[in-house]
Order: C-alpha cells, then structure tokens, then sequence
C-alpha cells in the first residue's frame, strides 16, 4: 500500500504537539515528527504532499444527523431563506417547478419574522401549483401541510394547515411510507460531510423519520470512498426479548443502540418541547410528553439487559424529568451499575439544571448537544427567550457539564444546522451566557474523540494523530492557529507554543477550509492536489 509523506504544515497530535509532518503507510499514522527527521522519510515515501503551512487535524465526527433531509435541503429543498409570509411563498413557488407529485421542503423559522403569520393554505397550494405540499419548520416538529397531501396519505381526518404533535407524526410515517426512499439524497449528503472534514456520521432514523427502508437501503451502501455511517434506530421497547430481535434486524455491528431520537418530548420553536411550567408565550401550555416514566424505564431495562445502547430525544426541563424518572424506576428493577453499564445518551438536553446534571452522572448518562442552537435562538432577543422569559439563561450550559463531569458530544442536527464542525467550535465559545462557554480544544475534542467514546469504540487512539493509529484525518487551511480559551478572566488565546499543548485554528473570523478528507488511509474528499 501508498506511503505518504505530509509536510511543512502543523499536525494537531497530543503525542506530538510540535510535528509539522506526518507519514501515512496504507490504513496507518507510522510516523510523526520535524522536518530535520522528515527528509528521511521522503526518500522511502511513494508520494510527498506540501502542507503548505496548512493543518492536520483528526477528521471530524457528526454525532447527530438525518442525512436524506440534509440531501434535499443541498438539493434546493431548503426554505431557510424565508423572512415573511412572501418569501416563503416565493421559495415554494420555486420547488413547485420540480416534477414531482409532492412539494418537500424545509428549514422555514418564523419566531424571526417582522410579522410571524403564516401563509394560508390556499396561497400556499397554489404557489405549489396545485401540488400536495409537506413543509416543515426548520426544527422538523412541525410543518405545513395541505388537504391534497392529507387525501395522499390517506390522512383525511386531519386538519389541513400547521401540524404538530402527534398529528405531525402521523404525517411523517405516511410520508416515510409512501415515499421512495431516495439514497441519492443520502449519498449528496455523505459527500457533502466529506467535503467538511467528516469521516464518520451518526444517522438518527426512526419511523417518523424516513422510515426503516431509507435506513436500510443507507447501511447496505457502506462506500469506502464516504464518510462510515453508524445509526440509532428509534422505537420504543418494552421488554428484553423484543430489543434482541429488533437490535438483530440490523445488519451487525451498524447500529449503536435503539434511540436517538426516540422522542419524549418535541422542540421549543414548535411549543411541543415538555415544560415544568407553561411557555411565556403561550400562557396555559407546557408542550407535549410523548412518553411516561414507565414506558422510558421498561425501554432502558430492556436495552440494558441485553447490553444495548439506550437514547432520547429530550429538550425541556419537565421532559427531563420525567427521563430521569424513568432512569430511577429503572435502576429499582435492575440496579445502578446495570443502568450505567448500558452507556445511555440523551439528545439535545437544552434545559438542564444543577440537580439534574447530578443525576445524569449518577447514571453515567452522556448528552448528545448542538452549540449552534444557541448561535440561531439564544439571546435577549431570541426564540428562546421568547418561549421561556428568563428560563432561556441557563440553556445549553456546555462548561457546566464538562465541570460536572457529564460526557458530551457536539454535533449539527442537520440540516437543522449547517455541517461545520469549525463552526461548533465558534459557537460553544461563544455562548450567549458567558458561563456556558467552553474551550475550543474541548468543543474540538467533543466532536472528534469523545464522540468516538460515546459509539463505544475501544481503540484507544480511535479520534487521535498517533503512531499507530488508523490513518482518518482532515487537511485544512489554517492563517493563524493558537491555544484558545472562554475563560475572560486570563488571555483568551495564545500562540506560544512552548507549553506543549497542540493548538487549533482561531475561528473568531476565519472559518478554515477543508482541502482532503482521509477515511482509513482512503481519500474521500480532495483539493489539495490543486494546491500541490
């Protein structure tokens, strides 16, 4: 196999944080070092790449995505640009060109809107040209619907308009149904991840979610010259022999647990998140609650019976509640140690207490959460703080996990949020509560080997630039790298590198730009031979 030689650039390694070069023989790191040692090298390797002074990092990892959504957003189904009832009109218009019998689009956020109203049903269906439409917020707990989508689905006895709650969900698995699963739309996105230093995505797939054939049809397509793809599988158990056979009607090794996002509660933006008290803005309503305490313990001793990896979707503080609820009634039945040994995870977990923090280390949960949430709706003026008043300060405290000790992973949610694991890096340092705010070296190693932690995976360089190690990293374009912190009390970056701790790019302005992406020792993503 090739033996390359990477040089003249910066290598993000713990092992070595002064290399400037690296050599990759086949699948594997067999070297790190100068560029005194690095002339050796180059008289042995097949082929020497100039850096450039570019970056070496370990590949990113995405902890939480849907990849055919992502693909029809990258294929022109994104109506994130709307900023009125008129726009969004406009952009339906545009998809209402497309031939196809239903119009399927995403991304429209009005809690930013001059005036919040929604377009009628009529206007809508005719910007879509007479067409069935299904057109969900961006946070994908609710959407727009019409009486032809509705008569499509077989769906009647809805009401035609804004759906949410259970009534969305009922739409989603008609739509998961009676849809092709497209693995164009999949394979668009895969390539999309490779081409941001990706290597490695976690699918959440649930019923509501494109179905079990889309999920299917994505791990029958394992392409080596794409990111590996891992997946939960969200459906509900209730007792140990049903989650071997569901587990088992996976292909093996592909899933990580039955979860993800297997909903206890939905989304702030779509009132449907889980209150302890009712919404600001909605006096009256506390969201909606998907599942009760028992049904969440009987899933997590079922799983945990059998050594599966237990997960939920869970955004507001009462749905935690109930959450960890059902950790305490399952830790009765079966004991603390087998609960924890179960490695569970809980997805997004925006509102999160002091006391609760305590129990999620007691049952050695890990949260799974998106920085760039707050980047879109945090703030004085955000969504957040319109839904929740003064409740909004205290979300996404990522620095008090981490103090707490909770295991946390970053990921996207995309395409709620674009693909940039830079840009996570961006947002958790910058936080809109100054208290939530984290390292970039601790973002950065939440997305890479943390994330690979939570999977499960037992090499220990799994995530890492080592000797040894498989041969999965990034090249990136990096003008000024330094060791960079939140904390405003000390200088909040350095570029002294004589401490020994590897640094990353500053992404206060400049986010860097990925030139190669390597999946064990195969490049899935490539401009950097236009640089060399």
């Amino acid at each position: 196999m090739a033996k390359t030689l990477y040089r003249n650039g910066a290598v993000y390694s713990a092992a070595d944080p002064f290399a400037t070069a690296m050599v990759v023989d086949g699948d594997t790191i067999s070297w790190l070092g100068g560029e005194d040692a690095a002339d050796r090298h180059a008289e042995t390797a097949d082929q020497v790449i100039d850096l450039r002074g570019g970056l070496v990092t370990p590949a990113f990892v995405e902890s939480h995505t849907h990849l055919a959504a992502l693909g029809r957003n990258l294929a022109g189904g994104d109506l994130s640009k709307a900023t009125s009832a008129s726009s969004l009109l406009s952009l339906v218009a545009a998809q209402g060109q497309k031939s196809s019998k239903v119009v399927l689009a995403q991304g429209w956020d009005n809690s930013n809107w001059e005036q919040a109203e929604l377009p009628v049903e009529h206007d809508l269906t005719s910007a879509a040209d007479g067409r069935a439409y299904y057109l969900s917020r961006r946070d994908v707990h609710s959407a727009l619907v019409n009486q032809e989508l509705l008569d499509f689905l077989g769906l009647g006895d809805l009401k035609p308009g804004l759906v949410s709650g259970s009534d969305h969900d009922d739409v989603r698995v008609a739509l998961a149904k009676a849809q092709k699963a497209d693995h164009d739309f999949q394979r668009l996105a895969l390539e999309h991840y490779a081409s941001r230093g990706f290597a490695t995505v976690v699918e959440m797939a649930a019923p509501q979610l494109e179905g079990r054939a889309a999920l299917d049809q994505l791990l029958a397509d394992d392409q080596p010259k794409l990111p590996k793809v891992h997946a939960y599988w969200g459906e509900l158990v209730n007792d140990a022999e049903a989650a071997d056979e569901l587990f088992a009607s996976f292909p093996a090794g592909r899933i990580l647990g039955l979860g993800g996002d297997l909903k206890v509660d939905g989304s702030l933006g779509s009132h449907t998140a889980y209150l302890r008290e009712e919404y600001s803005d909605r006096p009256g309503e506390r969201g909606t609650l998907y599942l009760g305490r028992e049904e969440i313990a009987a899933h997590l001793v079922a799983c945990s019976s059998r050594g599966i990896q237990a997960s939920f979707h869970v955004i507001g503080d009462g749905a935690l509640d109930v959450v960890l609820d059902g950790f305490d009634l399952a830790a009765e039945q079966i004991g603390v140690s087998k609960v924890q040994m179960g490695r569970h995870r809980l997805e997004h977990v925006e509102m999160v207490d002091e006391a609760t923090r305590s129990r999620l280390l007691q049952y050695a949960v890990t949260v799974s959460m998106q920085p760039v949430f707050d980047k879109a709706w945090g703030g004085s003026n955000g969504m957040y703080a319109q839904r929740l008043g003064d409740r909004a300060q205290g979300m996404n405290n990522l620095s008090a996990m981490l103090s707490a000790g909770v295991p946390m992973v970053l990921g996207s949610d995309a395409p709620v949020t674009e693909v940039d694991g830079w840009e996570v890096v961006r947002a958790a340092m910058n936080m809109s509560n100054p208290q939530a705010r984290i390292s970039a070296r601790a973002a950065f190693l939440a997305q890479t080997r943390s994330t690979y932690r939570a999977m499960g995976e037992m090499n220990p360089l799994a995530g890492q630039l080592a000797i040894g190690a498989q041969a999965t990293f990034a090249v990136w374009t990096a003008s000024e790298l330094a060791v960079q912190t939140p904390d405003v009390r000390i200088s909040s970056w350095s570029t002294d590198a004589r401490a020994g701790t590897p640094m990353l790019p500053v992404v206060d302005e400049e986010i860097p730009q990925c030139l190669r992406t390597v999946r064990a020792g195969i490049t899935i993503f490539d401009e950097l031979e236009q640089v060399n």
